[in-house]
């Protein structure tokens, strides 16, 4: 990068949004203006680099700035056909990039553009809205901040509100900064650093001014029976709980949760206030962009039974659902864009913490931090005055805003799997890592749930970071082990799609050598194993109403009698005839079941490198080395099967083009004639 006003915007960005009490993620943008020599005529030309639409100034880079000529942009301000159609006014920075510009330019790019100052920060922090959403916040801006910071009402983001912003800053040169309200605030300075530092004397001097004169229990007295429950208890509740709230926000279409009991939660769940306030709403255009305009909050004490919780959330759910509706309605033009669904997306529970949603892990965590973002507001707002956010016509202008819905019609054609979580039982190597891998670059959230703990957490990480997969202990043969396995995954994704049983061993002995603890051990792992791990998985998707698959990774030696192996294929048989009878019995409920049977995978496999394929070399005679080679020839095909290649077969089954498929078991043995299903 050659430009230092450029360099130097880049890290104040990063600096502002590395800390959460400045701005919330992806929330805010910052700018700088400077020359550079046109490489068209020589001349200098005067530039403005900004934050492009949907990045994040915690991790921006020079690839996420778009940049303006900025001449061209403020001749806008000669062709601004007025507020009515301010919307066009966004078209039409595309005419004033330089050179190919960059990111794309987003709707408070006239902010920037026409505040005649060097650097412009607008930041989204919960000190600032709180005095923004205030009732009497322009009263507070001028005691708080005296001449310093100058009050704008409020009005939705675009070229009208740039107008808005440069006048403040022309008729009051002392001026270092706005709070706009009902949404955030905007500073500015002379050189980087100076705005920087502006942007942090607002922000620092309304959370100290708070905390100075704010009341000392603004969500009201304690809420009898609404306090937290132990740890131990709010985390089985939520788990208990999570499939059913998951499959109500995902009526319309499916969702990834997140869980949080975070201490704002609780406390403001334990007030009195509550039910007031989150009825109340959202304010910050980020804020409900993401969360929904309100919440859906169970009205029952801590100590409610999971049966009244279950009940009592269906209730409130049908009434949310016809809320939202009645919103709709009553703001929507002919013009507005089809209702993007009557869901909620934030779900708070008393005693218990937070239930979020979005399209990806990452979207439900972030809309969760933003409904903490919402309550630190609320609690500034009550603090000092009554929270008194913007208006639900005016939510309804920024949530079915014509350009949120162009973006939101930009954003690409989500992966096959994508909203789908999946547990992969034994995978942390060999076949049930390539599942995982495959599932993941699918877009599914993966849990990896293996007998080594710290194998599973690497496995993990190899795929992605926590959005993406995480690492769990489950021992299969104990149903207590099994079902902190499901409720780790249903706690870190919100719920359940899809379960692989593949966890296994074998060991390969005739029958006079094998023994009564060899049989039971065999047994234990993949017949009962798979048992345990199936019951667990149903009652999740039975009770998010969702439908879902089951996955048996069998073999071949379930229908092919082999040499010296009776425990591993009797176990293997068993495996085959859960998948029958685990299709008859889920069918109802839109659960599928289907198998798998590979031939012997070699390569990447745990179960052959602990000794398995030692014996199966010595049974055949052949060096083990060898024994992927052996095993491809005496196949139809000649191929040597492969984890990646038992991961696609899984892929296809729990994918959209067989939908109508269970009780299914699909070979993966390039080809075995002893082993055709008859």
């Amino acid at each position: 990068m050659t430009n230092q006003a450029a360099a130097d915007l880049i890290a104040r960005s990063n600096r502002l949004g590395a800390d959460p009490k400045n701005t919330n993620y992806a929330g805010g943008n910052t700018s700088a203006k400077g020359t550079e020599t046109d490489p068209v005529t020589g001349e200098p030309v005067e530039l403005l680099w900004v934050k492009g639409s949907g990045g994040d100034l915690g991790t921006l880079t020079e690839q996420g700035l778009a940049v303006l000529r900025l001449d061209r942009l403020r001749a806008l301000v000669d062709v601004y056909p007025g507020v009515d159609r301010e919307d066009e006014m966004v078209a039409a920075f595309d005419y004033t990039l330089h050179g190919k510009g960059g990111a794309a330019p987003s709707i408070d790019t006239a902010m920037h553009g026409l505040v005649d100052a060097a650097h412009v920060d607008h930041l989204h922090p919960d000190s600032g809205i709180a005095i923004a959403t205030a009732a009497d916040g322009e009263e507070l801006t001028r005691k708080i901040f005296g001449d310093r910071v100058v009050w704008v009402p409020w009005r939705r983001p675009g070229f009208q509100l740039g107008l808005d912003i440069a006048e403040v800053k022309a008729q009051n040169p002392q001026a270092i900064g706005c709070i706009l309200g009902g949404h955030g605030i905007t500073a500015w300075g002379d050189t980087s650093e100076e705005s920087e530092q502006n942007s942090l004397w607002i922000i620092d001097t309304a959370a100290a001014y708070i905390a100075e004169h704010g009341t000392a229990d603004p969500f009201g007295a304690e809420l009898e029976g609404h306090g937290p429950l132990e740890a131990s208890e709010r985390r089985a509740k939520a788990a208990a709980l999570a499939a059913t709230i998951r499959g109500l926000a995902s009526h319309d279409r499916p969702m990834v949760g997140h869980f949080t009991d975070a201490p704002e939660v609780l406390d403001f769940l334990a007030r009195s206030e509550h039910p007031r306030l989150a009825a109340l709403g959202t304010s910050c255009p980020d804020h409900f962009l993401r969360t929904k305009v309100k919440p859906m909050v169970l009205d029952l004490p801590a100590s409610a039974s999971i049966e009244d919780s279950v009940a009592r959330l269906k209730e409130l759910h049908e009434a949310y659902r016809a809320d939202y509706q009645a919103y709709y309605d009553a703001h929507a033009t002919a013009e507005s864009p089809a209702i993007r669904g009557a869901d909620p997306l934030i779900v708070l529970v008393p005693g218990v913490g937070m239930f979020s949603y979005g399209a990806n892990k990452q979207t439900a965590r972030v809309a969760g931090e933003f409904y903490v973002n919402a309550i630190n507001v609320m609690r500034g707002a009550e603090a000092l005055s009554t929270y008194s956010p913007i208006s639900d016509a005016e939510k309804f202008r920024i949530e079915y805003w014509a350009l949120e819905e162009a973006k939101l019609q930009r954003m690409p054609k989500p992966k096959p799997h994508a909203t789908r979580i999946a547990l992969v039982t034994g995978a942390a190597s060999g076949i049930g890592k390539a599942i995982a891998t495959r599932l993941a670059a699918e877009g599914a959230c993966v849990v990896i749930a293996d007998l080594d703990l710290e194998k599973a957490q690497a496995a993990a990480a190899e795929i992605g970071n926590a959005d993406v997969a995480i690492g769990v202990q489950a021992n299969v043969t104990d149903a207590a082990a099994v079902q902190a396995a499901i409720d780790d995954a249903v706690l870190a994704f919100g719920g359940l799609d899809l379960v692989v049983n593949n966890a296994g061993l074998s060991l390969s002995k005739p029958l006079l050598e094998t023994t009564e603890a060899d049989w039971d051990l065999q047994h234990d792992v993949m017949a009962k194993g798979s048992f345990l791990v199936s019951k667990a998985a149903a009652r999740v998707l039975i009770d998010q109403g969702l439908g879902g698959d089951i996955i048996y990774i069998s073999s071949k030696n379930s229908v092919f009698a082999g040499p010296n192996n009776i425990a591993y294929s009797a176990t293997k048989a068993d495996q085959a005839h859960q998948v029958r009878l685990l299709a008859v019995e889920l069918g109802e409920y839109g659960i599928k079941v289907n198998g798998i049977n590979p031939d012997g995978v070699v390569r990447g496999s745990g179960i052959f490198a602990s000794g398995w394929g030692a014996n199966r070399a010595k049974t055949y005679g052949i060096e083990e080395e060898d024994l992927g080679k052996f095993y491809a020839q005496r196949t139809i095909l000649k191929r040597e099967v492969l984890p990646e290649n038992v991961a696609n077969a899984v892929i296809v089954l729990t994918g959209p083009e067989l939908s109508h498929t269970t009780g299914l078991h699909l070979p993966v043995d390039a080809g075995v004639a002893a082993a055709f299903l008859r």
